[in-house]
């Protein structure tokens, strides 16, 4: 299947995808401000650069997009026509290196979350309530999706 625009245009597009304070990132982060967690954003220090640290909880959470990180089962989650062996070894590189990073946070004594940007799209409200509970139970790792 062709691309519908041209190389440059497709290449502008792409560049202009953000990895770091994404709408659904942003809608996490201020919920959970207003429900009066303090977080550090991005921390270098640790394995993957949590989207949020809550160090105080020893929690990392990771606000993962369905496309790049292959939310299964998502309508977000759909392959590129074009080159399609790239994007399929692009995108098990990305699940490869989000289950590295989990592994390596637990080792660490963190605690881990991942919430699917699906999830912040269907119920922004509900997400963050169920990750805020998350935070506070203790318990060692949660999918929110």
């Amino acid at each position: 299947m062709a691309d519908v625009v041209d190389k440059a245009t497709r290449s502008r597009m792409m560049s202009g995808i953000k990895g770091k304070n994404t709408k659904p990132e942003m809608v996490v982060r201020q919920a959970l401000h207003r429900a009066g967690f303090r977080f550090r954003i991005h921390a270098r220090g640790l394995p993957g650069k949590p989207d949020l640290l809550l160090p105080k909880w020893r929690a990392a959470i990771f606000v993962h997009g369905c496309f790049w990180h292959r939310h299964e089962g998502c309508r977000f989650t759909t392959t590129p026509g074009t080159r399609p062996a790239f994007w399929a070894e692009k995108f098990s590189a990305n699940v490869l290196r989000d289950e590295r990073t989990q592994s390596a946070l637990t080792a660490a004594g963190w605690r881990v979350a991942t919430v699917w940007e699906c999830a912040v799209r269907r119920d922004p409200a509900g997400t963050t309530e169920r990750l805020a509970r998350w935070i506070s139970s203790g318990k060692e790792a949660v999918t929110i999706d």
